[in-house]
């Protein structure tokens, strides 16, 4: 649940975020707003991310995290008190610069937005690309990338071709993100600019990535976090077709 608050006492909720589809307990594939929430239970979600934010008088961007259990029960994780890497879907459904708005706030300003100026327009996807074998554990790997194109995409990335992968640092190439007047939209709009999303010189997880996308509960919203490791020989099986 992406959240802000500012020096003036005000905070607000960005709406929430699914980051369900995850593989060794880290997100691959995100989404916003979250898929199958019952409207009783997003409200319960937003407003327990602005009572955080005001218990400890909280100044700037933050991320509390929940988990939804099956009953329906909701349970308070953390609160990361930064930005996540997939604010961008955020961004993409409320039209807004998180970036922008720490800058101001820790400036000294108020937050640019009240609660009743934010609104979900349409839903967005980040899938994130990795140099990793999904086939060996998702282990990372390294290599020269001799070639690197992205599909139609907003695209975050710090390399470029000619850059080295080494084992130093976090594996991840880059982060595509889509946005669609629905959810279907955006999945295909996800889904075509990783098919034409090429990279040379080492191994990615792209074939997964579009495999997941193509994935019936997947598309259907139907996504928790055992989703992967329980249809895994599925998706890998696609994945080497």
């Amino acid at each position: 649940m992406q959240s802000g608050g500012d020096s003036h006492g005000n905070a607000v909720h960005l709406f929430e975020r699914d980051c369900s589809a995850q593989r060794r307990h880290q997100k691959v594939i995100e989404e916003a707003p979250a898929p199958g929430l019952t409207d009783d239970i997003r409200t319960r979600l937003h407003d327990a991310s602005i009572a955080a934010a005001k218990a400890v008088s909280y100044t700037g961007a933050g991320t509390v995290e929940f988990l939804l259990g099956p009953d329906g029960d909701v349970w308070f994780m953390e609160m990361n008190t930064r930005l996540q890497v997939e604010h961008p879907v955020t961004e993409a459904i409320t039209g807004t610069d998180l970036v922008e708005w720490q800058l101001r706030v820790a400036a000294g300003e108020a937050l640019p937005k009240t609660q009743d100026e934010l609104e979900i327009n349409g839903h967005a996807f980040e899938a994130r690309v990795y140099a990793e074998d999904a086939s060996n554990n998702f282990l990372p790997v390294t290599g020269k990338l001799h070639h690197i194109e992205f599909g139609t995409a907003r695209i975050d990335t710090a390399v470029q071709s000619g850059s080295e992968i080494s084992p130093h640092y976090d594996p991840m190439i880059a982060k595509l993100t889509t946005h669609g007047k629905n959810r279907r939209e955006a999945l295909s709009k996800l889904n075509k600019a990783l098919t034409n999303t090429h990279v040379a010189g080492t191994i990615t997880n792209v074939s997964f990535l579009i495999s997941l996308c193509n994935h019936k509960d997947f598309g259907n919203g139907i996504v928790d976090t055992g989703l992967i490791e329980r249809d895994m020989e599925t998706l890998i099986a696609k994945e080497e077709m």
